[in-house]
């Protein structure tokens, strides 16, 4: 189930289970070049980091190999798909469970195939495939 978990981490690398969250400035501050004044609203999108090259080697590419032995690590709050520090869900773990789950019954108990396979992923902000990615289901046979 490790490398189970490392596809499902790539997932939520390119499609954060949140798309972002609103923060409140505590104080007055500059960043970027911009002034925040105290008590602003500030939406951080999880896409802004978990994109990010600088961060994420070739982060268009789907790897999740790089959740292994990250050549170099990752820095604190760049890879927030169930956010971070006092902000963390606190379903998170519970979710692993349930994804590792669905992962694995979907593998095991079925085959399916995709309807359209060279279907375009856009992107509107978050990636959505362009026919809705219909899909064939059949049962395994045990």
């Amino acid at each position: 189930m490790k490398y189970t978990w490392r596809v499902a981490q790539e997932l939520m690398r390119i499609i954060p289970p949140v798309f972002g969250s609103f923060r409140k400035a505590l104080k007055d501050i500059e960043y970027g070049g911009y002034d925040i004044p105290k008590g602003w609203q500030v939406y951080c999108v999880s896409h802004g980091t978990h994109m990010n090259k600088e961060i994420f080697e070739k982060p268009t590419e789907f790897d999740p190999s790089r959740f292994e032995n990250p050549s170099k690590p990752i820095p604190p709050y760049a890879y927030i798909p169930f956010g971070g520090g006092l902000h963390t869900c606190i379903g998170n773990e519970f979710a692993r469970v349930e994804v590792l789950t669905t992962i694995h019954n979907l593998v095991t108990m079925f085959e399916w195939s995709q309807v359209f396979p060279d279907e375009i992923i856009t992107r509107q902000p978050m990636p959505y495939p362009s026919m809705g990615l219909p899909i064939k289901i059949r049962l395994r046979k045990l």
